[in-house]
């Protein structure tokens, strides 16, 4: 069995870049920073960023372009793709870039834009309250089996 996932969590380093194919597609480039924070052998901490070329297509494009932007918080879900070609002076290069399959964006306020929605639809916004119950005994006759 053969499997190709890659799952990250980070912020973006700069705004998406959407466009279109000539046959009408949506692309969507951008590009996410992930951190790895350790401690090395004298007990100091140390940090490494990676950057990753992420590509969405289609709907899924749209929707990257629309709600992510530099410094959002997303989860991107997808597969990796490696292609190459010879640069000018005949070397062969390689690029590794995911190929997005899933997107979850991150709370609000991380750098992300807002959709453009009426005015009426942000008031209706419900966030649910979550209220705690008095501490007490819980009488066995109360829950339900």
């Amino acid at each position: 069995m053969n499997l190709n996932k890659v799952i990250l969590i980070g912020n973006l380093a700069a705004d998406p870049e959407l466009r279109n194919t000539p046959t009408g597609k949506s692309v969507c480039n951008f590009r996410i920073a992930t951190n790895r924070v350790w401690k090395d052998a004298s007990g100091q901490q140390q940090k490494e960023t990676e950057f990753h070329t992420i590509v969405a297509w289609g709907k899924l494009a749209e929707i990257s372009s629309k709600y992510l932007a530099k410094g959002s918080l997303a989860m991107i879900e997808g597969r990796l793709r490696t292609s190459s070609w010879q640069d000018a002076s005949g070397n062969k290069k390689y690029k590794t870039e995911i190929v997005a399959e899933g997107l979850q964006l991150g709370p609000k306020g991380m750098g992300a834009k807002r959709a453009e929605a009426a005015p009426e639809e942000e008031s209706t916004e419900n966030i649910p309250v979550i209220q705690e119950e008095p501490e007490g005994e819980i009488d066995v006759k109360d829950i339900p089996l």
